[in-house]
């Protein structure tokens, strides 16, 4: 989709210096809009991501460095998106991850990912909606997980984070419905729940298959989803990227309060 659909307007991508976050960073400033890039990320691979996002064409890049753990900085991230113009598509993409089990689970770690995978979505959100519906259009795209509609052992806090991601974009969606009209493109939000995607974290796990297998990367990637996604393929960060950017265009105003699994049919089992 190379249409120019979001020229003029702003997204915001959190956690957007790498992998699924990038892919849609990129995608977004490829249609046209402006981005803001989000991460905890040091400068020079910050100045890569700005460079690759420029490059995929975007008008205009600009890095914000907030720690989302932190409610302040939340609200710090919004005030400089919104001196910046506003966002008028937010990707709550930024996540984190601990696998530990239900009774090894700390305080820590609960309070961790709750803060970073849900808290900051729903901050990021009651900011930039009001503004949204101000313009009669708005995207909110909330990157949750397989694990937002189906969950698996010593996944605790990760799964109640993302069961809750998918049901504060229901209510905002069912709250925005009516905002906007078919001309403007209205207000919605949406889920994506990526299942196995080809992205830095994984690769090991693949490459630790790929040895039993022979050094085949292709047969390691086949036994890696073999329990969990029946397609046995991976996802690119890229599909995530085209996925979230259909969504954002005039054509999606009537979806909303979706979830959309792109998971090789992980969650249909």
């Amino acid at each position: 989709m190379t249409e120019q659909f979001l020229e003029g307007k702003t997204a915001l991508v959190t956690g957007s210096v790498q992998g699924i976050g990038l892919a849609i960073a990129k995608a977004l400033g490829a249609a046209g809009a402006r981005v803001a890039v989000h991460g905890l990320a040091d400068s020079a691979t910050a100045e890569a991501a700005m460079d690759a996002v420029t490059a995929a064409g975007a008008p205009e890049v600009c890095f914000f460095r907030q720690d989302l753990a932190d409610e302040a900085a939340v609200d710090d991230l919004m005030t400089a998106v919104e001196r910046w113009g506003g966002a008028d598509v937010l990707v709550n993409n930024a996540g984190i991850q601990k696998t530990v089990s239900l009774a090894e689970a700390d305080a820590a770690t609960w309070n961790a990912i709750l803060a970073v995978n849900l808290s900051a979505a729903f901050h990021t959100m009651r900011r930039a909606l009001p503004g949204m519906a101000a313009r009669g259009y708005g995207r909110v795209v909330n990157i949750a997980s397989v694990h937002g509609l189906v969950a698996s052992k010593n996944k605790a806090p990760y799964v109640s984070a993302k069961f809750g991601l998918v049901g504060l974009s229901k209510v905002a969606a069912l709250e925005y419905a009516d905002v906007g009209s078919r001309d403007s493109g209205g207000v919605t939000v949406n889920c994506i729940a990526p299942g196995w995607t080809e992205t830095a974290i994984i690769e090991p796990q693949i490459q630790a298959r790929a040895a039993e297998q022979g050094g085949d990367r292709a047969a390691g990637v086949r036994s890696l989803l073999a329990e969990k996604q029946p397609s046995l393929r991976t996802s690119d960060t890229s599909e995530m990227g085209a996925v979230v950017t259909w969504l954002c265009h005039p054509i999606a105003h009537n979806i909303t309060g979706i979830v959309l699994p792109v998971d090789g049919g992980w969650t249909a089992q």
